[in-house]
């Protein structure tokens, strides 16, 4: 099974370019010139499903095909990043470059934008390319996106934006909450047993995405309505005040509106958007999965 999902790059004012691999969705902002795109492949047993090369967000990919095809399979399932030399054509000529890459955890991406922004740096003087390990994925680097946009749109200077989103980024998180971790098995995410009990009689797990980008388990819950109670529980002891939140589903709204509506009882002032997962989170995410990209008030 071959999924290729897409690395954005966002071109905004005075050449300035912002790009990413492995977000949940993606949406034009108004600064958008332009983009281009990369591949990040996923292979599962021979089978190959793709979007091709020049469309943007996965349209032409049947996620729900996808899905319901991995949710059978049972065998191993592998996935391929961008290397060096997609992630500098991508760059082109933009004298600023932003990165902002799936976790180094999970992917090896940030390493490839590393090696690229030294030698684009090297052949370009005078041109900056900040590279940001988001240690998340989805939801949580659609944050630091519309953050990155933020600042430059105030037409802050590269090395004080780098500084900024740095600072930023420790005040973001994210939780997910999962009917299923069969994928993440099959692709050695986790272990074969951790995986065991989700979905197992009526079992839902909530996790968060660890400092060093990891997933980390964090409860069992038997129910649906226990399990959104606990991810408001979990929203507030890791630091959320009622600041943004990006709710990503896959096949779920039911419950990202349950969870929406929760969040807002609790905490009016909260700025919430919901969105379907797309190709890379669908994978992860699975079926009735959820990913949480949120706010904190200080880093946790």
């Amino acid at each position: 099974y071959m999924l290729k999902s897409r690395a954005y790059s966002f071109a905004t004012k005075n050449n300035i370019k912002i790009h990413t691999v492995g977000l949940s969705e993606k949406k034009d902002n108004e600064n958008s010139i332009k983009s281009t795109h990369m591949d990040l492949a996923l292979s599962t047993g021979g089978q190959f499903y793709y979007a091709p090369a020049g469309t943007l967000n996965d349209k032409t990919l049947d996620i729900e095909e996808m899905v319901n095809f991995l949710e059978n399979y049972k065998g191993k399932s592998s996935t391929s990043c961008p290397n060096p030399e997609d992630w500098i054509e991508t760059f082109a000529d933009a004298d600023e470059v932003y990165c902002v890459t799936i976790t180094s955890g999970l992917s090896g991406s940030h390493n490839a934008a590393c090696v690229a922004k030294r030698r684009y740096e090297e052949q370009n003087p005078g041109k900056h390319v900040c590279v940001i390990d988001s240690l998340s994925t989805g939801p949580e680097m659609a944050l630091i996106i519309i953050k990155l946009t933020e600042l430059i749109k105030e037409n802050k200077p590269f090395q004080q934006i780098s500084k900024e989103i740095a600072s930023y980024q420790k005040k973001t998180g994210l939780l997910f909450m999962l009917e299923s971790m069969k994928n993440l098995a099959n692709n050695g995410r986790v272990s074969k047993i951790a995986a065991g009990f989700a979905g197992l009689l009526n079992i839902y797990v909530i996790g968060k995405a660890s400092d060093k980008g990891e997933l980390e388990p964090l409860d069992k819950i038997r129910g649906q309505k226990m399990t959104l109670k606990k991810i408001l529980h979990r929203l507030d002891q890791l630091g959320y005040a009622g600041g943004r939140i990006k709710i990503t589903h896959c096949f779920n709204l039911k419950s990202a509106e349950e969870l929406k509506k929760s969040i807002i009882d609790k905490f009016p002032s909260a700025e919430i958007i919901i969105d379907k997962c797309r190709g890379l989170c669908s994978f992860y995410a699975e079926k009735g999965g959820m990913l949480i990209g949120f706010e904190k008030e200080i880093p946790v």
